[in-house]
């Protein structure tokens, strides 16, 4: 996990932007634009493309949900066949994982450590094991670990210090569940997420 927080640092110090959207991973509660390294330069205050915004953004939210290209194209993919706003649709469809569901609701501190959780079978959904981070829930899927980890000091510790509240999942913390009430609304989302740079680049794509 310290290997993952670690890669997760130097993450944020490169695309200015919270991974863990908790602002912890800058110094004195203030955001630096810095390059990873041992003492950190100031960022060369150069131009950059339209295409390096384009893949920066996509590169940068791609890390904070932990996926890899191929499941974050096909999400995007997904996003696509559905009615409405592509971009708010993309990041829905990112929300409504196991895995984020888990973090969401405070069973972990890190999505990485969520998606640990589902991968080793300690998660239940509307109580049968999903054992696939990917697993996109529906709206009133109960989520709950699963008996012999809740008094789990790593998730007991996780819930502990989570002082999130969003409206779109329900946690009890006494019993170690929650319910995915409803799908989240763009506002409820990070707002430092430019998920139009992210449409234009994959429709940069398609067109060539």
């Amino acid at each position: 996990m310290s290997r993952f927080i670690g890669s997760t640092f130097k993450k944020s110090r490169r695309f200015g932007f919270s991974i863990l959207e908790t602002g912890k991973e800058f110094s004195k509660g203030k955001k630096r634009i810095t390059t990873p390294g041992q003492h950190g330069k100031e960022r060369a205050k150069v131009k950059v493309s339209e295409y390096g915004q384009q893949l920066q953004e996509k590169q940068k939210v791609k890390f904070m949900y932990g996926l890899s290209e191929r499941q974050f194209r096909n999400t995007f993919a997904k996003a696509k066949k559905m009615q409405g706003i592509l971009g708010t649709n993309f990041l829905v469809l990112l929300e409504s994982r196991l895995d984020n569901i888990v973090y969401r609701l405070g069973f972990s501190a890190t999505r990485q450590g969520a998606r640990q959780l589902v991968n080793h079978g300690h998660i239940l959904v509307n109580g049968k094991k999903v054992d696939i981070p990917s697993y996109l829930l529906s709206v009133g899927d109960l989520v709950e670990v699963k008996s012999s980890m809740k008094k789990n000091e790593k998730v007991l510790e996780a819930l502990q210090n989570n002082e999130a509240t969003l409206e779109f999942v329900k946690v009890n913390k006494n019993e170690v569940k929650g319910e995915f009430v409803r799908l989240p609304e763009r506002n409820e989302l990070n707002s430092e997420i430019s998920e139009s740079l992210i449409v234009e680049w994959y429709n940069r794509l398609i067109k060539k």
